[in-house]
């Protein structure tokens, strides 16, 4: 394609900024609209020069580009759409533009799964960069061991995450039907995006589809624990290398410890020892994500030294486990956990990095499926794992339908019964002013939200700083 001028709108989503910073890599020109920029894309985007425009508007699109891509959190009557399709200014989708400019000609290595994919598709580009592969990839998140979300390189292999959510108002289908994976890592498959998809039968018959894209020469490395996993590679044409805690899988995690606020475990590979791995951050889910990437890549020809050495120096990836403060003792640490299973995975995690010291976890229900009360029981089963639990407001509560909308105030009642303090609270200031004054040395609190959170992630460090100031006068 010659350079154009392409207009993305949605900019600041994860993976349509990262495409903004590919197309602009190779050429383009590129200019954006989001009417809700947040770090850590928002940053990256004005540390690429790109011109991102902070509302939606016609006037935006008065200069006309060449190509507009329309990101899937966009839907009619948008005045930015409407424009588009009045003045007829051709436009595509996020996952169609990625695989006829980046994805065609390339070795397509796909990270798919309901949870992991960003910090496993992150292990396995850092994983190809030691073993001098020198990877493109495009991560749904910064990944800390490149700075960046995304790299474009001349070579054959090219890394993605494949998120199974719709493409665009315009396609329906899953973004990573658009991938057409070599190889591909499965994660997990769970009920997620309950906005979009009816229910567990219809989540396993999108992944069903993906596996079905892999050819014959292929491989897929499916995670051994998850009957639904199991289900929706029952018929692949590819070669499957199961992954887990299970002796009869094919890659089998033994011996695993949790020291050092890390990891480590010994990885079999058909029954004979393969490495012993160690990796810098907590969790057993972790450990998992690391295994997946490691066998995906020894598939790949990397060798084990390569993946010894890239996962003992891999630095995690933001909004993942991040520890963003540290004041008078308490370390604030930031999740993207959007849903019941990650809040579980990540608050496991805590408990051993940070073990016999308080947990409280903070909650803002953001995402599409949080914000539903289709997974009540189970967030509250999930956030139990803490000592104290503070939420928030749904967001956007009244794009919801009152019947199927997540209640706060019930989830936070649900929790004081079983004996874990619990309030459900208006928004992030109302949160800061009730615990910065009740927070000690000590303390631990985990932050989880998929989104901006009313800028929570500065307000409290600064209410805990004015407290302990405020006391000690």
């Amino acid at each position: 394609m010659p350079p154009k001028h392409i207009h993305l709108i949605g900019i600041c989503g994860t993976a349509m900024a990262s495409l903004a910073g590919m197309l602009q890599a190779i050429g383009h020109r590129v200019t954006g609209s989001d009417s809700a920029a947040y770090p850590p894309m928002s940053d990256q985007l004005a540390a690429w020069g790109i011109h991102v425009f902070p509302s939606y508007d016609a006037g935006n699109l008065v200069e006309r580009p060449d190509l507009v891509v329309i990101g899937n959190a966009i839907s009619r009557g948008n005045p930015e759409v409407e424009h588009v399709l009045d003045e007829r200014i051709p436009f595509t989708s996020m996952a169609a533009l990625l695989h006829e400019e980046f994805l065609r000609g390339r070795e397509s290595l796909v990270v798919a799964g309901t949870h992991g994919k960003t910090t496993t598709t992150s292990m396995l580009a850092w994983i190809y960069e030691v073993a001098g592969r020198e990877p493109s990839f495009l991560i749904g998140g910064v990944a800390e061991n490149f700075g960046t979300s995304f790299m474009v390189k001349p070579t054959s292999s090219f890394i993605l995450e494949g998120d199974e959510y719709d493409t665009a108002f315009f396609d329906k289908g899953p973004k990573f039907m658009h991938y057409f994976p070599d190889a591909a890592i499965l994660t997990h498959v769970e009920f997620d995006h309950a906005d979009i998809y009816d229910d567990l039968r219809a989540v396993k018959t999108a992944f069903k589809r993906f596996v079905n894209l892999i050819p014959r020469r292929g491989r897929l490395i499916a995670f051994d624990g998850n009957e639904n996993v199991t289900e929706c590679v029952a018929k692949a044409f590819c070669i499957v290398e199961r992954y887990g805690k299970s002796p009869d899988s094919h890659w089998h995690i033994a011996d695993l410890a949790h020291a050092d606020g890390g990891v480590r475990w010994n990885l079999h590979r058909a029954g004979e020892f393969f490495a012993a791995l160690t990796l810098p951050m907590p969790g057993e889910h972790n450990a998992l994500n690391a295994t997946a990437a490691a066998a995906l890549a020894a598939g790949q020809g990397i060798p084990a030294t390569a993946i010894v050495k890239a996962l003992a120096t891999f630095r995690s990836v933001k909004r993942r486990l991040e520890v963003r403060a540290e004041v008078n003792g308490v370390t604030i640490v930031d999740d993207f956990a959007h849903h019941p299973t990650a809040i579980r995975e990540t608050l496991r995690a805590l408990r051993h990095a940070y073990a016999g010291r308080r947990l409280i976890a903070i909650l803002e229900p953001r995402s599409n499926t949080l914000r539903r009360n289709v997974f009540e029981s189970a967030l509250v089963e999930s956030l139990a794992l803490a000592d104290k639990v503070m939420l928030a407001s749904v967001f956007k509560s009244e794009s919801i339908p009152e019947p199927e909308r997540l209640i706060p105030e019930n989830v936070a009642a649900s929790l004081r019964e079983r004996g874990t303090p619990a309030e459900a609270l208006a928004d992030a200031p109302a949160i800061v002013a009730a615990l910065a004054p009740q927070l000690q040395p000590g303390d631990i609190v985990a932050i989880m939200s998929n989104g901006g959170f009313g800028d929570i992630y500065h307000l409290l460090p600064q209410a805990i700083a004015a407290a302990h100031e405020a006391a000690t006068r």
